[in-house]
């Protein structure tokens, strides 16, 4: 790989961490290893092809074009969640992932999607935090949100707190602001 080809990978896997919170390399190894796929499986759950989920796990490719898509990775990533915490075994995850590779996207606010391991129906937290950041990511690029943030915070810096956090942060930091931000 020449000069240019690095750089630009580089440049690839940045802009990933911005919208993602990581690279996509990193993101997806630990879903093949967390729920026991290999890259075949997982580019079929999320609606990929094998050679698209390689380019964006190599930094050739850095965003992904589909929302429907990124949702499936966030869906992936609660149920690799579930499954290490041990509220879903690995034969439910097999059902589940089927389930996640039928889905269409479509609303990132479906009650369906919203409900918790719990079956309560009550979304959780990180669950809700997720498809806000999810909603923000699908109309922008972390940069250009956080442009528009600086450019409220003058006026309206609450607003552009909310944009920084959810739109260009890291979930942990924005399941702590809703947290904060609640009754």
């Amino acid at each position: 790989m020449d000069a240019a080809q690095q750089e630009a990978t580089a440049r690839a896997r940045e802009l990933q961490r911005s919208w993602y919170g990581e690279p996509l390399g990193a993101l997806f190894r630990r879903l093949i290893d967390d729920l026991g796929l290999n890259q075949a499986r997982l580019a079929a759950v999320l609606g990929l092809s094998a050679p698209m989920l390689s380019q964006l796990m190599s930094g050739q490719r850095a965003k992904i074009g589909n929302p429907a898509v990124v949702q499936r990775v966030q869906a992936l990533q609660e149920l690799a969640v579930q499954v290490a915490d041990g509220s879903v075994s690995a034969a439910e995850a097999t059902d589940r992932m089927d389930e996640i590779k039928k889905s269409q996207g479509g609303s990132v606010l479906t009650a369906a999607s919203g409900q918790s391991a719990n079956g309560s129906g009550a979304p959780t937290v990180r669950r809700v935090v997720r498809e806000i950041q999810s909603l923000l990511r699908s109309v922008a690029a972390a940069g250009d949100i956080i442009d528009a943030a600086d450019s409220l915070a003058p006026a309206h810096p609450e607003l552009a707190e909310f944009l920084r956090v959810y739109g260009a942060g890291r979930t942990a930091d924005a399941v702590a602001h809703y947290e904060s931000h609640q009754n």
